[in-house]
Parts: structure tokens; C-alpha cells; sequence
């Protein structure tokens, strides 16, 4: 498995449907002008590939086919079980890749859904939608998705006979210029009858290229007199395939505006949408405020009532209700409710903050557990530590816990004091209570009710009192 999150079919339909879904993701694209294979670049962290499993799982309880052939088990490696595969040695076509699927589909299901796996931004419903109407559609084979395009992008159009079915699809290179001015374009989805499909698919002509083409089954059928219906999108921007970086970066502003537009309406406050950048899958509790160029990512989560921002990032964290996170970077860490962090704070891997705690600026923690109430003041580093609750920790304070071979835990109880430029040299242990001077280098354990001083640190006097709790 590749680690990515998958859509686990919370979102398929109340019956089972006797659908497949192909999805071709075998071309390098070349475009891209890139090492990866097109299909595995990120867009919004996830690898394109993946929002067309997504999509496919939300239309079929069968796991959609994945004609692979460049980079091919990169492609597996990153999807894994949530797809089956075939191989598409030689790109000879869209037709081609289809054909590489029948073996495994053939007397599988009623109807075959075929999409791509550059178009991240196509919707579910879409699909549903499509896969309905050829259900309806008695009288032909093949029902398909069209898009109505100020800007054509190259797209064959679609040419409509008087009753409205579609009568031919145009290739941009062939088209007349009567016929180039038409708008209704053919991004290339379509659903089947399946036992149609597997019966026609050897009947595509090969084209001057050598390549056998999907949209030529369009002209089989309506030569056998069948009714071939189209279904348009709404939206445009739904069938924008990633063909360049720059179709990537216009689909990844598309998809930010539509997680954005989201979580507002969820009643989250973002000040500036076109600064904010939110990874699908991120959750977040109404009443936060997003300030302008915060990123969250990966495997969030964040509470009610929050404000992060500005200029913070977030990414792989779980986040409680009422915490404010400026100026800062916090990754794979856990913080409570109550928090404050910065501004300049950086949590790495492995920070747990409990509830109520304050990290001033410049503050740095890994792997460490701050417990309730601690206060970190500004210019410290914790790392491999468990500091106890309603400790201060002076600014300039920093845990030593590499010793050039093996990292060390550095332990305080309840109610410590550190003073400010203290050293704490791991492995060490602060009883509950203790106190150290300022600049400081503990190197032994302290007791409880203890203030050390000095280089290195010594035992100055004891105290005696109680302890809150």
C-alpha cells in the first residue's frame, strides 16, 4: 500500500450497481515535461491517480480496473489494493488501453464506466448521472459526458443531430471552421453497455498514427442506427484533464476554492481564500478563524473555535477547540485544547501539548509531552521530554538529549522551575517542585523541593511545600 488515504465506499449508492469503472493511467505524459509518471503528481498532496479511484468507488462496489503500462509499478505501489490492474505494454490508443481491461471484465457487469486518470476534478454525481441515463438509454450503447468550453482545449466537438442525440464527434484537427466554432466539446467520459463494448472494441479502425481511438465506437453506433446520448457538465471545470504543469496549477486553484467555499459554509471563517490552502480530508470545527497564507495538510484535524494564522502550516495534526497558532509550523503533533503557540513556534513529530498550554516564540518541541498548564517561554528547545504539569520552562532552555550516539529522556514532575539558559543534560530527572538557576547545566537528578545553580549545577538549598493537586 501506498499510505494514501481512499474513499472506503462510504459514499456508494443505497443498491449495488452492476457498473465497472476503467480508468486509464498508462501514458508518461510527456507534457509534463517531468521523471514521475503524470498520474502520480501531487495536486492538493494526493497523487492524481487517486481522485479517480475516489470517484470510482463512489459509483461501484466493484474495485475499478487501472490500465497501467509507464511506471507501471510506481502507479501500484501508491494505489494498492484499492484498484485491479492491467498492463498496457504499447500506448496504442485509448481504444487499445479499453481492451487491455476485457478479460478482466467480460461477463462481469451490465454497464462500464471508462475515465481517466489525469481529471481530478470530474464529480461523482457526474458520473452517477451518466451511469442513469444509459440505464435509461434503451435505444443505444453508449451514453457519454459533454462540456460546454469558451476555451476548447483541444476537445473534438460534438456534433448533434435534430433530435438531440449526438450524430458524430469531431476531432479539432479534421473539423471544418463551421464546426470549430460549435462549443459543446467531448471530454472523453462514457458509460457502456458492457457486452456492446467488448463486442465492438475490435472493430475501431486504426487511425494514420496506428492507434486505435474510444471516440470512433461513437460512429459504430450511430452507423447500427443506436442512440448515442450525452449528459453535459455543469461545471467546466469538472472535465479539466492535467495535461502540462500549468492545467496543473489551474485545477489545483479550482480545487482550493471548492474545499475553501466548504469549510465556509460549514461556517468556518478563512479572511483570505485565495491565501489559504486546505488538503481534502482536512477537518475543521466551526468558528475557526483561518488568517491569510495558512496551510493545512495532510491528516488534520482542527477544533471549534480556533484561530491560526497568519502564515502557519499544519500538516499530519490533530488540533483541540479554543487553541491560537501564529507565525508557526506544527507537524505530526498532537495539541489540546487552550493551547497558544508563537508566534515562530515549530512542533515537529511526536509534540503532544496538553490542554492549557503556552509556547512562546522561537520555541521549538520533538517527541516530547508538554503536560497541563506548562508554560515554555521563548528561545527553548525540548526534545525527548515529559514535562510535568504547571511547569515554567525559562526562556533560552534546552533539553541535551543527543549524545553523539543515542537520543536521552529528560523527565520533570509537577511544578517545576527552569530558569531561563538552563541546560538539562539527558538523562536527567526534576522532581516535583525543583527549581534551577538561570544558566544552569544540570547534569544529575534533582530532587523534589530542590533549587540547583551553577556549572555545573549544585544543590543551592531545599524547600518544603505543598504542591497543587
Amino acid at each position: 500500500m501506498g499510505g494514501w488515504p481512499i474513499l472506503c465506499c462510504a459514499d456508494l449508492w443505497e443498491e449495488p450497481v452492476s457498473l465497472d469503472v476503467v480508468i486509464l493511467a498508462a501514458g508518461k505524459g510527456t507534457r509534463m515535461k517531468s521523471d514521475l509518471p503524470k498520474v502520480l503528481h501531487p495536486l492538493m498532496g494526493k497523487p492524481l491517480v487517486l481522485y479517480s479511484v475516489e470517484m470510482a468507488q463512489a459509483v461501484s462496489e466493484r474495485p475499478p480496473v487501472l490500465v497501467v503500462g509507464h511506471a507501471a509499478d510506481d502507479v501500484k505501489q501508491t494505489v494498492g489494493e484499492a484498484a485491479r490492474y492491467v498492463l498496457q505494454e504499447e500506448q496504442l490508443g485509448t481504444g487499445h488501453a479499453v481492451a487491455q481491461a476485457q478479460e478482466a471484465l467480460q461477463g462481469s457487469g451490465d454497464h462500464v464506466i471508462v475515465i481517466y486518470g489525469d481529471m481530478p476534478l470530474l464529480r461523482a454525481d457526474s458520473l452517477r448521472s451518466l451511469y442513469q441515463m444509459q440505464q435509461a438509454n434503451q435505444a443505444g450503447p453508449i451514453t457519454m459526458l459533454t462540456l460546454i468550453a469558451d476555451t476548447p482545449r483541444g476537445f473534438g466537438r460534438i456534433v448533434r443531430a435534430e433530435g438531440g442525440s449526438v450524430q458524430a464527434i469531431v476531432e479539432e484537427a479534421d473539423a471544418t471552421l463551421e464546426q470549430l466554432a460549435i462549443s459543446e466539446v467531448n471530454p472523453g467520459v462514457y458509460c457502456f453497455e458492457a457486452a456492446w463494448l467488448w463486442s465492438h472494441l475490435d472493430k475501431i479502425p486504426v487511425s494514420p498514427k496506428g492507434e486505435y481511438y474510444l471516440t470512433d465506437l461513437v460512429g459504430l453506433a450511430v452507423d447500427e442506427g443506436a442512440t448515442v446520448n450525452a449528459i453535459t457538465i455543469e461545471d467546466p471545470n469538472d472535465a479539466l484533464g492535467i495535461n502540462t504543469r500549468v492545467h496543473l496549477a489551474e485545477a489545483e486553484a479550482v480545487m482550493r476554492q471548492r474545499i475553501n467555499e466548504a469549510h465556509m459554509l460549514a461556517g468556518v471563517t478563512i479572511v483570505d481564500p485565495a491565501a489559504t490552502y486546505i488538503h481534502p480530508g482536512v477537518e475543521i470545527g466551526r468558528d475557526t478563524v483561518i488568517q491569510p497564507n495558512t496551510h493545512l495538510w495532510g491528516q488534520t484535524a482542527v477544533g471549534a473555535a480556533c484561530v491560526l494564522g497568519p502564515d502557519t502550516t499544519i500538516i499530519d495534526s490533530t488540533i483541540g477547540d479554543r487553541c491560537e497558532i501564529r507565525y508557526s509550523v506544527v507537524e505530526g503533533a498532537t495539541v489540546e485544547d487552550a493551547c497558544d503557540i508563537g508566534p515562530f513556534g515549530h512542533l515537529r513529530k511526536g509534540a503532544h501539548l496538553e490542554s492549557g498550554v503556552h509556547m512562546g516564540n522561537f520555541g521549538e518541541v520533538k517527541n516530547s509531552r508538554l503536560r497541563q498548564g506548562v508554560k515554555m517561554g521563548h528561545f527553548s528547545y525540548l526534545g525527548d521530554a515529559d514535562i510535568g504539569e504547571g511547569t515554567n520552562i525559562g526562556a533560552g532552555t534546552i533539553t541535551c538529549n543527543y549524545d553523539g550516539v543515542r537520543k536521552h529522556k529528560t523527565v520533570t514532575g509537577k511544578n517545576v522551575f527552569i530558569g531561563s539558559d538552563t541546560m538539562l543534560v539527558a538523562p536527567v530527572t526534576l522532581g516535583d517542585g525543583a527549581a534551577t538557576g538561570a544558566g544552569a547545566v544540570v547534569t544529575k537528578d534533582v530532587p523534589p523541593d530542590t533549587v540547583v545553580v551553577g556549572v555545573p549545577a549544585r544543590i543551592l538549598r531545599r524547600t518544603e511545600k505543598e504542591h497543587p493537586g
